[in-house]
């Protein structure tokens, strides 16, 4: 099936072939022929399998052209409303549609004058009900659009919701797209859609199947350790690392870019300048990690995220499921790691059991294991390589000083110190550790403290160049203090790691209101 097979009108059908859609994903199959037909919606899918197309193109397809609003969106966070706004116009911009974008922090003069000129409002909901109390707009769109329904949900907005549908008009094709359906979303697609056609996937299809699922089981001191372990031996391209607060975000950004990598952390308490300049260097590559909370990063749309990791686990399933689906976005391949300690395992097997899927314990790989692969790359690089014509002039001036054999030799040692490993050897819990984690949870038991671990600040004052990253490996608080935390604790209480309201993020009684930002837009 091609999108062509919809008969769309032959502008929107120019705007379709010129963003490159050629197959449309299961959603758009589905959910597409539901929209045109005018019946209401309600469509269950996880990111990144193209929901913006399945709700946009039908209903940009019918409009008419006339004067005022036709459609609206209405979206949890302005910078899912900014990306949606931009695909919309990208659709409808051959046959004029114009597309206004509504958030807080923003002028209402300036927004007025878009609204004034646009056929389709992409809004949050705090600033959109604004708008209509104050009676600044008077619209009738014939076409309400609810995109990210459960997040909307957990971020407090389901009032502002209802209300919001008390000023629009009665005669209207409404759909509701969500990842998740929990009770509460159920009964408001019951409350504002007439007779809905369902688009539901099945609970093994919760999770997009083209994303690798692994999660590593260590010490809460050992949190760091791990993570600049596993981006030694998965090498990433574009990651997001998730955080619970706002606080963790801003001490592990520090700590990475402390370490050599380019990172940017993004939440609810930067400037909106500050978090579209974050999203702008990442989306361009000039940042190859963004570190984020949950509501910062709600329907951040990037198609070549290769790794999502959970520094810690999200509080529920759908939280999870929202992570992961910021990685294998169009079609592409995925990988999620989730960064667990035995506190926590329970946590872990509740989200596998609400998504229907198992994720695949693996142990924190030791110095030799990275190196080896290190060492394999690299070799690939230089198998790779085409010899330039410069370079050849280069190694002839350096025969004038030198014999071939030393300049292989220096030029290797330059090239080598890429594969160095830094770091404590054993970082985390081994197989069988996991393995009699998993069988103390099946029985009902406790926590399992043991295992191997022992790493206390290996990479601790360090930096990513040559050479050992200092630390200490022994017990013992951690070489400069940069992360927080206390070698000596294994519960988590380090100063980076405590929650704002006080106790350890590991511990699953911190209070969820830290990123929720509840109402901000």
């Amino acid at each position: 099936m091609t999108f062509n097979d919809f008969n769309f009108k032959e502008q929107l059908q120019k705007a379709i072939d010129s963003a490159g859609f050629k197959e449309p994903s299961p959603i758009q199959q589905e959910a597409i022929p539901i929209v045109l037909e005018g019946k209401d919606m309600v469509g269950q899918a996880h990111t990144g399998t193209g929901k913006t197309a399945a709700f946009g193109l039908p209903v940009i397809n019918m409009m008419k052209g006339q004067q005022g609003v036709e459609a609206v969106v209405i979206v949890p966070t302005r910078e899912l409303a900014m990306q949606v706004s931009d695909e919309l116009f990208r659709f409808g911009k051959n046959l004029n549609f114009n597309t206004a974008t509504v958030y807080g922090g923003q002028s209402y003069s300036m927004q007025l004058r878009n609204i004034d000129r646009a056929s389709i409002i992409v809004a949050t909901p705090g600033r959109f009900l604004d708008l209509l109390r104050g009676g600044k707009i008077n619209i009738k769109p014939s076409y309400v659009i609810l995109d990210e329904a459960d997040e909307m949900l957990d971020m407090g907005f389901l009032d502002d919701i209802k209300e919001i549908f008390t000023f629009l008009p009665k005669e209207r094709q409404t759909l509701l797209f969500s990842a998740t359906m929990p009770q509460a979303i159920k009964r408001l697609a019951e409350n504002i859609l007439k007779e809905p056609a369902f688009v539901t996937l099945t609970k093994k299809d919760v999770t997009n199947s083209k994303i690798t699922q692994t999660y590593y089981v260590v010490d809460e001191r050992e949190r760091d350790d791990a993570l600049i372990r596993l981006y030694d031996f998965k090498n990433p391209t574009k990651s997001i690392i998730f955080c619970r607060t706002k606080k963790e975000v801003d001490r592990l950004s520090t700590f990475l870019v402390s370490q050599g990598f380019m990172a940017k952390g993004l939440h609810g308490d930067m400037e909106q300048r500050q978090r579209e300049e974050a999203i702008r260097a990442f989306k361009s590559s000039k940042l190859e990690i963004l570190i984020a909370t949950d509501v910062a990063a709600r329907g951040l749309d990037v198609n070549d995220v290769s790794h999502v990791f959970n520094y810690h686990l999200p509080f529920d399933s759908e939280s999870y499921v929202h992570r992961i689906g910021r990685t294998g976005r169009a079609g592409k391949t995925g990988t999620a790691v989730s960064i667990v300690t035995p506190h926590e395992f329970r946590m872990l097997q509740k989200i596998e059991k609400n998504i229907g899927t198992k994720l695949e314990g693996k142990i924190v790989p030791d110095i030799d294991s990275v190196k080896v692969k290190k060492v394999a790359d690299l070799k690939g690089k230089i198998t790779e390589q085409d010899i330039k014509d410069y370079a050849l002039e280069l190694v002839e001036e350096l025969k004038e000083e030198f014999d071939i054999s030393t300049i292989a030799f220096k030029l290797a040692s330059m090239v080598a110190s890429s594969t160095y490993v830094k770091g404590n050897n054993n970082i985390g819990k081994s197989e069988s550790d996991i393995k009699r984690l998993i069988e103390n949870a099946q029985r009902g038991g406790g926590d399992d403290r043991g295992g191997r671990g022992g790493s206390r600040g290996g990479y601790r004052g360090g930096n990513r160049g040559g050479g050992n990253r200092g630390g200490r490996s022994g017990g013992g608080r951690s070489d400069g203090r940069s992360g927080g935390n206390r070698g000596g604790r294994s519960d988590g209480r380090s100063g980076g790691n405590r929650s704002e309201g006080g106790r350890s993020d590991s511990r699953s009684s911190a209070p969820r209101s830290g990123d929720r930002n509840r109402r901000r837009d």
